[in-house]
């Protein structure tokens, strides 16, 4: 009996902890765009981003891709050196580190015609990250995790999470309590 609480307990935490992570796509509904003249500055700024999280870059690969560079290349739309380069149409990025981080459309002009975006992850309680930093490659695959660039940045948006991080808690309690009532009831 013992070893079934013990078991239903880690149950509950590993639970919890994926119950915090987000989604978020990248300019809602329009995505990854110039054509829809979507402000990625307000729209990152309505946002609040935690480790763990995860960000979807949806766009036409035959007209943008995704480019992860410092705070200075997003500053100048510097596209000579990124970080890391996505160009998939189906970007899917999780956050592993705190601090910003900058991405841009690296198709001449889309970045200064405001396709560019500037995450902040905002420190957990705990700083460990959820894993370690991917090793470099020049071609990501389309879901990976990145970390901060390092660099300092505005500063950060205290704004609400998504209402689908609340959707998702209130799933993990729920099932929080299956396991409960399930434990109780085998014992």
């Amino acid at each position: 009996m013992a070893a079934r609480k013990m078991a239903a307990l880690a149950c509950i935490l590993v639970i919890l902890r994926l119950s915090e992570a987000a989604v978020y796509k990248v300019g809602d509904s329009a995505g990854w765009t110039t054509i829809a003249n979507v402000d990625y500055k307000l729209w990152a700024s309505t946002k609040t981003f935690h480790i763990g999280d995860t960000v979807l870059f949806e766009y036409n690969p035959q007209f943008h891709n995704v480019m992860r560079v410092t705070h200075p290349m997003y500053r100048s739309c510097n596209t000579s050196k990124p970080i890391s380069t996505f160009t998939t149409g189906n970007d899917s990025i999780t956050l592993t580190n705190h601090g910003h981080h900058f991405f841009f459309c690296g198709v001449p002009g889309h970045c200064l015609a405001g396709q560019k975006l500037d995450l902040n992850v905002l420190l957990p309680a705990s700083s460990t990250p959820l894993s370690d930093p991917p090793t470099s490659s020049s071609s990501p695959p389309p879901s990976t995790t990145i970390t901060a660039a390092g660099v300092p940045g505005p500063s950060p948006s205290h704004a609400a999470s998504l209402p689908s991080v609340m959707a998702t808690r209130i799933i993990a309690v729920v099932a929080l309590l299956v396991i409960l009532a399930f434990t109780n009831f085998a014992s």
